[in-house]
């Protein structure tokens, strides 16, 4: 198993920037892929961004490239989300996932690929 926890979120102005951080612990050895995925009210969850946990290739949603950046930390079984120019349309709670074994880009953009979560991180921007 592996446990995730969220720590980050905020109330902020659009314009604005917080940095997001995931710490992994358990079965960190299983993880194949990092992502952080994100849900407002009345929609469904959707992809931000990802990593591949060795090697660190980074994916990107359309929405959010240019102002998010993802980033892991081996070592210390961390995965941060810095977040810049946020805009109200960004606020949603933000949850991180992890996958245990291979799966390619692609796949790594769907949350049902994903095993494991966190409990989530509340972002609000104001406008």
């Amino acid at each position: 198993q592996v446990q995730l926890v969220e720590s980050g979120g905020g109330l902020v102005q659009a314009g604005g920037s917080l940095r997001l951080s995931c710490a992994a612990s358990g079965r960190t050895f299983n993880i194949y892929f990092m992502g952080w995925f994100r849900q407002a009210p009345g929609k469904e969850r959707e992809f931000v961004a990802a990593s591949k946990w060795i090697g660190g290739s980074t994916y990107y949603a359309d929405s959010v490239k240019g102002r998010f950046t993802i980033s892991r930390d081996n070592a210390k079984n961390t995965v941060a989300l810095q977040t810049n120019n946020l805009k109200p349309e960004d606020t949603a709670v933000y949850y991180c996932a992890a996958k245990w074994d291979y799966i390619n880009a692609f796949q790594a953009m769907n949350a049902d690929e994903y095993g494991h979560w966190g409990q989530g991180t509340q972002v609000t921007v104001s406008s």
